[in-house]
């Protein structure tokens, strides 16, 4: 199994928890992304998008994280990423994809270096625009969370909900966002840390980390 990755892209963040979670053994194949790398005629015939993650797996190839680890949880299902009930795995699904599709769309690297090199606006209006996004983004995801244990998003285990909120999380303290207002999701992104499956996932412990 390979995965195709970009050691800060939150995307492939969220895949490199779920194999990690299942004990999956994949190679990384490194995409850096500010390089342009993406954009190689190689790359391409993998993902016509020229994004990451890609996940290659036998004869599949894959892209779009959320995909890739629903595919992951069927094909591999000990250690489930999705509950059984079906009422819960809509929550959970729901979840992932106000952060997968609402938050992240709007901060990931293509858009702020189009504000940046197209648009020119400042560094300082960036910043403004991403703490922004994530703020309002969190605000919901905190309500979500008030049933919480404090350990996982949803039960007692980890699920697709915790893939996406720890490299979100992640990315919101890079950019130094204040996330006190938000004390569900900061004990959640600490209880995962202390667990080898994320902490591994993290951007810090990955080959092509810089």
């Amino acid at each position: 199994m390979k995965l195709y990755s970009y050691f800060r892209s939150s995307a492939a963040y969220r895949v490199r928890i779920g194999l990690n979670l299942k004990s999956l053994a994949y190679e990384t194949v490194p995409v850096h992304l500010v390089k342009n790398e993406q954009q190689s005629e190689d790359y391409l015939k993998l993902n016509r998008s020229a994004l990451v993650p890609t996940l290659v797996d036998g004869d599949l190839t894959l892209s779009q994280s959320l995909s890739i680890l629903e595919y992951l949880d069927e094909q591999y299902p000990e250690t489930k990423l999705l509950p059984n009930d079906v009422k819960e795995r809509a929550k959970i699904r729901a979840f992932a994809q106000a952060i997968a599709c609402d938050i992240h769309p709007l901060n990931n690297l293509r858009v702020l270096k189009y504000l940046k090199n197209d648009l020119n606006v400042s560094d300082e209006q960036k910043n403004y625009w991403y703490q922004h996004w994530i703020l309002e983004g969190f605000q919901t995801l905190e309500q979500q969370l008030q049933d919480s244990n404090g350990q996982f998003c949803f039960g007692q285990q980890a699920t697709i909900a915790d893939c996406c909120l720890i490299p979100q999380v992640y990315n919101a303290k890079r950019f130094k966002i204040d996330l006190s207002a938000f004390p569900k999701i900061e004990s959640i992104y600490q209880h995962c840390l202390s667990i080898p499956a994320f902490y591994n996932a993290a951007p810090e412990q990955q080959p092509d980390w810089e």
